[in-house]
């Protein structure tokens, strides 16, 4: 059996492992990058629910997991409740925007959303909003040609080059007048510092990372206090991180990450750089 296993379309969940592991560096974990049909908000709704329980269908059979992280915006608000209902007997912790902090911290009432096209979308984001976010405009951009330069550039490009990618984005919720900015898609996490630094003085970047985490060790205690005869076979749920992070703390369980295809020599690369980054062990294509 597994602790847990995240999901992502690429590495956009990498922030939440290394997060948790940061904080209980002895959990098993798995992570999984459905690299084989990226990028997940170029697709309509029915398109996502598809590739993602496939993707768990999967995943349930090879790693046991006792909580799958989905650690993808896109994933979570366009496929949690389906993936609750096929697999009642695992613990899925999804990432959604963090409105409701964004809205703490806003001063002017203006908050960013930068995101998929699909998250932007989705109704589940105006839900969010009336409940946490009623006196604030929210402003969304949905930035795939971002996403896409992170999964394919982000451990190996520069700094400058990274400044560069995001000041498109920092620029336009500044003219937008925005003073609080929620990274809602996972891939920018990798960007967290980046981001913080184009956007002082002037506006706060916020992210769902630390309440992901936290909710996702709630659920394994809960889970180790309360076996499951069915979990004990087969089992998932959810997770998250900063990117930057450095080597496993001392006395870490060494995470292992598959991924579902490769388009080319160079995204093998960047898979290669990410594993030795944070010493993770490449367990190369997931079975099918």
């Amino acid at each position: 059996m597994t602790d847990f296993v995240f999901i992502d379309s690429g590495v956009g969940g990498i922030p939440y492992m290394m997060k948790l592991l940061e904080n209980k560096p002895e959990s098993s974990c798995v992570y999984v990058a459905d690299t084989a049909n990226f990028p997940y908000g170029e697709k309509s709704h029915e398109q996502v629910v598809e590739c993602v329980l496939e993707l768990v269908g999967k995943i349930r059979t090879q790693f046991a997991p006792k909580v799958i992280v989905v650690a993808c915006n896109t994933m979570s608000v366009n496929a949690l409740d389906e993936l609750r209902a096929k697999f009642s007997d695992i613990q899925f912790v999804g990432t959604v925007p963090a409105i409701k902090l964004a809205a703490s911290v806003s001063k002017k009432r203006r908050i960013g959303l930068l995101a998929t096209k699909a998250t932007c979308e989705n109704p589940y984001n105006l839900e969010l909003k009336e409940k946490f976010a009623g006196d604030c405009v929210l402003v969304t951009r949905g930035d795939g040609e971002l996403v896409s330069f992170i999964e394919h550039n982000a451990f190996t490009a520069s700094r400058e080059e990274c400044l560069a990618a995001i000041k498109p984005a920092v620029d336009f919720f500044r003219k937008e007048d925005c003073d609080a900015v929620i990274l809602g898609c996972t891939h920018f996490l990798n960007f967290t510092d980046v981001f913080e630094a184009a956007c002082e003085p002037d506006i706060k970047v916020v992210d769902s990372v630390d309440g992901v985490v936290r909710h996702s060790l709630q659920l394994l205690a809960a889970a180790q206090a309360q076996p499951s005869p069915r979990l004990a076979k087969n089992s998932p749920p959810d997770c998250f991180y900063p990117a930057d992070a450095g080597p496993l703390p001392k006395g870490s369980s060494s995470p292992s990450l598959f991924i579902t295809g490769f388009r080319d020599t160079e995204e093998e690369n960047q898979y290669n750089v990410l594993c030795s980054r944070f010493g993770i062990q490449f367990g190369g294509l997931l079975s099918k």
